[in-house]
């Protein structure tokens, strides 16, 4: 039979317990919430690279995680221009700075992003027998979407390497497929 601070030890393992296994990646990653579409405003979300725009009542799914990353951390690879005027929106958010489409970089899903620690930092992405590093230079947001802010694109989802044309390039696959199941790891 337990006493009460054997309950109480137990109350707060059940209680803490998930958080801290969450943080160590040791779970997997579950939605955080849902936002509803708006109707984007005539030409203003760029459907360049098979983007996506947002549809009016619409849920879309929300993460502020990602799955754990490790030495082949499964992603979707997915397109995108971080050139001005492309369908990435407005400058990087690492650096202010618009990228061409003949540079690797990368955008990662909001968890893997980790609130800009990965910013300007190579990642490696394996994918097609053949690898490419790249740089961090976005944040993928899997938090918030079908705004201006983002285009009146949807949000994210939680395993996202949103990948410039140069990374496709690399791998040595047609870009025309909108995504490539790729494997990814720091640099």
């Amino acid at each position: 039979m337990m006493n009460f601070s054997s309950k109480a030890c137990f109350l707060v393992l059940l209680i803490v317990l998930p958080y801290y296994f969450q943080a160590e990646g040791r779970l997997s990653c579950g939605p955080s919430g849902k936002i509803r579409g708006k109707k984007p405003p005539p030409g203003q979300c760029n459907r360049e690279n098979y983007s996506d725009c947002c549809k009016q009542g619409k849920f879309y799914t929300t993460y502020t995680c990602s799955p754990p990353v490790t030495a082949t951390t499964k992603a979707t690879l997915t397109i995108n221009s971080f050139q001005k005027g492309g369908d990435g929106g407005g400058p990087s958010e690492c650096d202010n700075q618009y990228h061409s489409d003949d540079t690797p970089v990368v955008a990662l899903s909001t968890g893997w992003y980790s609130g800009g620690s990965r910013c300007l930092k190579h990642v490696k992405i394996s994918a097609n027998g053949r690898s490419v590093k790249a740089m961090v230079v976005d944040e993928c947001d899997s938090t918030m979407g079908c705004d201006s802010d983002h285009d009146f694109q949807p949000p994210c989802r939680n395993n996202i390497v949103d990948g410039s044309k140069a990374v496709w390039k690399a791998l040595g696959v047609d870009q025309n497929q909108g995504e490539l199941d790729i494997t990814w790891t720091d640099a």
